[in-house]
């Protein structure tokens, strides 16, 4: 295979594993929302880890320490004015368990507010996750093996939001393909990104560009993680469990940079 069919592959499995998050409906009977707490801290534990520990270093050594933490804070800055112009929904559920007999016993308009924050959230994963896409290719383009390490970052997020996206269409529409369907549509915006990375950007990427781009991408999984993944994961859960995740996250990535 040559680079950019590794580089849209590995895209395209990072986008895919929303859809394995989806798959919660088919399998888990009674899905608890309090299991995205430790899942989000998981989450935003790998890509922590992985952007200070490899993505920022990396740039550091290619491009120098002032240029790598340039492209760090840019990337930074770029999500913070992303998400102000496409904020995630998060809907504020009840902390009590899911219960399977309990599907179409909300009234309308409480079915119809779950609707819309299942969709907007969908819509909103697929925007964001169209940097995130053109970062696993770029990335893979200038190193296979830290593309890899990226795009399981990538897919370990995805994987929860993915949860986040089909269970609140799961309970406003009692039908567990819609749930994953909105799931995996909203996964497959990461390949959309790749392959708009590769119309418009590829004749402009050098060596120096690329290697600033890790910097970029840590910067966006950084904001992402603090922004986002941690406290909506306290949000379900509490401090601890989500802590857990996250070092358990942080142990994993580890593990993941040794031996992968």
């Amino acid at each position: 295979m040559t680079d950019l069919q590794i580089a849209f592959l590995l895209t395209t499995l990072a986008g895919l594993s929303a859809g394995i998050g989806g798959l919660i409906v088919f399998f888990i009977r009674k899905p608890k929302l309090s299991y995205l707490s430790p899942l989000l801290g998981f989450a935003a534990g790998v890509m922590i880890y992985v952007s200070m520990v490899e993505l920022l270093w990396e740039s550091v050594e290619a491009i120098g320490f002032f240029l790598a933490n340039v492209a760090f804070f840019v990337g930074i800055l770029f999500m913070f004015f992303l998400d102000k112009l496409v904020p995630h929904l998060h809907i504020d559920t009840e902390p009590e368990p899911f219960h399977e007999d309990k599907i179409g016993s909300f009234d309308e308009e409480t079915e119809a507010r779950l609707r819309k924050a299942g969709v907007l959230t969908a819509i909103g994963i697929a925007l964001h996750n169209f940097p995130e896409g053109m970062a696993v290719f770029t990335v893979s383009l200038l190193d296979v093996s830290m593309g890899v390490s990226v795009a399981l970052a990538i897919a370990a997020h995805n994987i929860p939001e993915g949860i986040a996206v089909a269970v609140p269409i799961f309970y406003s529409t009692k039908s567990r393909a819609k749930g994953f369907g909105y799931s995996l549509l909203s996964g497959l915006a990461e390949p959309a990104g790749a392959l708009l990375g590769f119309l418009i950007l590829y004749p402009f990427l050098t060596e120096g560009v690329l290697n600033a781009t890790l910097a970029f991408v840590g910067g966006i999984m950084v904001f992402i993680s603090f922004d986002e993944l941690l406290p909506i994961s306290r949000e379900y859960g509490n401090e601890h469990t989500s802590n857990i995740g996250l070092f358990l996250g942080m142990l994993v990535m580890m593990l993941t940079l040794i031996f992968v």
